[in-house]
Formats: structure tokens, C-alpha cells, sequence
């Protein structure tokens, strides 16, 4: 038999929201981003990704540029508290118990988000995911530069930065029987690249889609 690989989505999957925008929304709370200029571009951006005419490259631009200028040790305590006060309140513990079932199983856990690694390296450890896969941030002399780099990890880029880490390990996707867990049409390249795709609190489009194809929708979220 094949051993089992499980993929799982951040935001609106594992968690009760999207890190990219809590993120922002936390920056402004604690008055590192000014509100006024950029409340209104945080959710037209969150909205074009939820109906999917945002464009990947601009996406990632924009919510890794909130990074710049700072070290990863001068961003440590905010992206710590980040983590206790925002992100950890909004875990469900069935969202927890299906990880736990799928580490008890012996499978191989992989957490792929659009995020960015900075924001979301703290929330695979939370989890007890080793293995992350997220957008890339470019750095110069230490310091965040605000732009992404390499292969952005979203839609197809999920894919892709999957085949090119396993690869890196020696494997193929072929090797595994695979499983992916989604609540977004943004992760449909992702969810028809492997045998077990599941929509999760699916938003509507992937909803009828998963109903037209017969995947299981899970509900984590109590909604």
C-alpha cells in the first residue's frame, strides 16, 4: 500500500479566516500600516481573491509588501503575537482533530498556503505540520525587500512548488496516495492534482463543483 501525503489549505481551511488579511488587519490595529490608505485596498483585494480575478502576481505583491523594510528579528514579537492573540482563536478543533487523524495514520503532513512564510511558518509549528510550502519572500542584507520571490504558491504554483519539493526529496506525486484539503476554486489545480481532493466550507463555486464531481465536503467551521 501507498503511503498516504495530505495537503492542507490556511486560510477559510485550517482556519477561520485568511492570514493574509487578519495580518493586515492586526498591522493597522497596532498602527504599523495607516488604516485610511489601506483598509479599502485589504478588501477589495480579499474580495478579487474570493471571486478569482485577482491576479497571482498581485496579490503576492501586495500582502508580502506589508513586510518591508523591517529584519525578520524587529517583525518577532509581532507576527508572536500575531500568532497567540489572532491566529490560534481562530483554529476549530475539528480543523485540529483532522490533522491529528491524519498524523495518527502515519501520513505525511503538508501545510500549502498563498500566504507568505513569515506570516505562517508559527502556524504549521501550531499545528504540528513539518512540512510548509508558502509564497516566498525576497530579502537584501536581512531585510524584507516587500516583494516575493521564485514561484508564487498559489493556484497552479501549488502544483507546481509541490512536484519541485518532492522532486528535491527524491519522489514523485505518484508515490503517494495523495489527499488535499481546500475551502477555495483558487486550489482547484491543487484539488484535481491529487486522488483524495475534499472541499472544505466550500466557497460556492467550488461547492457546486465538488457536488457535480462527487468530492466530500467537510465542514469545520460550524457553519
Amino acid at each position: 500500500m501507498l503511503r498516504t501525503i495530505a495537503f492542507f489549505d490556511l486560510d477559510h481551511t485550517l482556519l477561520s479566516g485568511d492570514s493574509d488579511v487578519l495580518w493586515c488587519e492586526f498591522l493597522m490595529e497596532k498602527r504599523i500600516l495607516e488604516r485610511e490608505s489601506f483598509a479599502a485596498r485589504n478588501a477589495d483585494m480579499e474580495a478579487r481573491y474570493k471571486s478569482g480575478t485577482v491576479g497571482v502576481e498581485e496579490f503576492a505583491q501586495f500582502y508580502v509588501s506589508t513586510l518591508a523594510g523591517r529584519t525578520a528579528a524587529q517583525w518577532e514579537p509581532a507576527r508572536r503575537e500575531f500568532l497567540e492573540t489572532i491566529v490560534v482563536p481562530r483554529i476549530p478543533a475539528a480543523a485540529v482533530q483532522l490533522v491529528e487523524r491524519h498524523r495518527q495514520a502515519g501520513d505525511v503532513l503538508v501545510m500549502t498556503t498563498a500566504t507568505n512564510r513569515f506570516i505562517t511558518e508559527l502556524t504549521a509549528r501550531h499545528f504540528g505540520i513539518d512540512h510548509l510550502l508558502a509564497t516566498e519572500t525576497q530579502m537584501q542584507d536581512g531585510v524584507f525587500t516587500g516583494n516575493p520571490e521564485g514561484t508564487l504558491n498559489m493556484r497552479g504554483g501549488k502544483v507546481d512548488r509541490i512536484e519541485a519539493w518532492l522532486a528535491a526529496r527524491g519522489e514523485l506525486l505518484e508515490d503517494y496516495r495523495s489527499a488535499a484539503y481546500s475551502d477555495s476554486m483558487n486550489d482547484l489545480p491543487l484539488l484535481e492534482a491529487v486522488d483524495d481532493p475534499v472541499a472544505v466550507d466550500p466557497d460556492p463555486r467550488l461547492a457546486d463543483l465538488a457536488l457535480a464531481r462527487g468530492w466530500p465536503i467537510l465542514k469545520l467551521h460550524g457553519r
